[in-house]
């Protein structure tokens, strides 16, 4: 239990859903980028590639959807107890992760379909729906994306681990309940 003496004011249901769902896409994301990119050329390695590119739209779309919530749900305040009790830089860091985290939902899977597109790869959705390509195909532009792409990757894995890491601190050494207001239930 919380040690504030009312209840932890609890972020929207949709909101907890949206937040679990992107988590979950992508822990798998990143762990089928980092499994595919050393495959030799195979079946198999253009079926995980075109997974990952079909991974990587739906992370994008729902990251539009989970800003859209944001902007139009105000999220619930943090209780006077815990902001009191929170360190000027636990706050700043607080704040840059979670505008980092929401600027990299956009940029590395925008990144990845500009890398896609310049190596002459359309993204397929789902195999039926063809993209627009960003750019035209261009192996040196593709070859200067790449890297950007695996680097703000590694970029928002190291920003999600840092998360996790306040969030477990809040559980494991303050016990003040605030996981509570990103979990399911009542």
């Amino acid at each position: 239990m919380s040690s504030t003496s009312s209840p932890i004011a609890r972020y929207h249901g949709f909101a907890v859903l949206l937040h679990w769902l992107l988590a979950a896409a992508l822990i798998g994301i990143f762990v089928l980028g980092s499994y595919m990119a050393d495959l030799p050329f195979s079946p198999q390695r253009l079926q995980l590639y075109s997974w990952h590119k079909w991974a990587g739209v739906v992370i994008l779309l729902l990251s539009a959807l989970r800003l859209l919530w944001r902007l139009t749900h105000r999220p619930p305040a943090l209780p006077a107890k815990i902001e009191q009790a929170m360190p000027r830089w636990q706050t700043v860091a607080h704040h840059a992760t979670h505008h980092g985290l929401y600027l990299l939902f956009f940029a590395v899977p925008l990144i990845g379909w500009a890398y896609s597109s310049a190596a002459g790869f359309p993204i397929v959705l789902f195999g039926v729906l063809p993209l627009p390509d960003f750019v035209p195909v261009d192996k040196a532009l593709a070859e200067f994306i790449k890297p950007w792409h695996e680097l703000s990757a590694v970029a928002m894995l190291l920003l999600a681990g840092l998360h996790v890491a306040g969030a477990l601190k809040h559980v494991l050494i303050d016990r003040d309940g605030l996981l509570q207001r990103m979990w399911f239930g009542r």
